[in-house]
């Protein structure tokens, strides 16, 4: 009798959503293998400008959902799964390093701050595979899955000459790139003002759905959607639509004496 009441005890006690993130986090460290990364020092950091992020842009997280966050920073650049919960703390899950956008260098954009959205609204794609005309796989290797996040105004990461505008609109997508010859050079700025990610998590990310809450919804309909997503993917009851990208080298002093103070707490 008082095994089967503490059992009864535990399952009223039960956290679905603590549980699915303690579940994803062990998922990402075994698929990322060598490529995860996660320093809980610096996880304040993360959730404070990330929130930022969303309330510059008017945004808000209604529900508790995973959320991709990209640290621009070229001394950083990297990209962090983070629960974010409207009710309780946030948490950050892990994550890889990425590269954003390119500076010094002519058609090469500054990858935008801000928070942007995977909605059904736009179809992403998966990559083929074939050399671009510099003999590399641009997106990765056939299959790799593309997130379109449409049409956002980037930086020129050039200096223009006087009268002409310094920033204008460009594709922003997450997405791989050449495992042969450009996945080592991850960690860096080095792309058109894309996200690149490793392999690993490109993979990761589809698997799971982490950005994918619009797209099963609409592949319940929709052929289109429902061809897009992998047959036989395990996507995440947490899974959201959100990536928010910040960069923690701009961060006021304030910002970062707050998230001093979360850690030492």
């Amino acid at each position: 009798m008082a095994l089967l009441l503490l059992a009864c005890v535990s399952r009223a006690h039960a956290d679905p959503v603590q549980d699915e993130t303690d579940h994803l986090r062990d998922i990402m460290i075994h698929e990322l293998r060598g490529a995860y990364l996660h320093d809980p020092a610096r996880d304040p950091l993360w959730i404070i400008l990330a929130r930022q992020e969303l309330q510059a842009a008017n945004a808000t997280i209604d529900h508790p959902q995973l959320v991709v966050v990209v640290d621009r920073n070229p001394r950083l650049q990297q990209l962090m799964v983070v629960l974010a919960d409207p009710d309780k703390d946030w948490q950050v899950i892990g994550g890889s390093r990425v590269s954003t956008g390119q500076v010094a260098r002519f058609d090469h954009y500054i990858t935008p701050r801000g928070v942007f959205r995977m909605t059904d609204a736009i179809l992403g794609y998966r990559a083929e595979g074939t050399l671009n005309e510099n003999g590399v796989r641009g997106l990765g290797k056939k299959g790799m899955r593309v997130w379109d996040f449409g049409w956002q105004v980037a930086m020129k990461g050039w200096i223009e000459p006087p009268g002409k505008p310094d920033r204008t609109p460009i594709r922003l997508m997450l997405h791989a790139t050449d495992p042969d010859k450009l996945e080592q050079r991850i960690g860096r700025p080095a792309s058109s003002g894309c996200i690149r990610v490793p392999t690993v998590m490109n993979r990761f990310l589809d698997k799971h759905g982490v950005l994918d809450a619009d797209y099963e919804r609409a592949a319940a309909t929709e052929l289109r959607f429902r061809a897009l997503l992998l047959p036989d993917r395990e996507p995440s009851t947490l899974a959201g639509n959100t990536m928010i990208v910040i960069d923690s080298g701009e961060s006021h002093p304030a910002t970062l004496a707050d998230a001093k103070r979360t850690i030492t707490r």
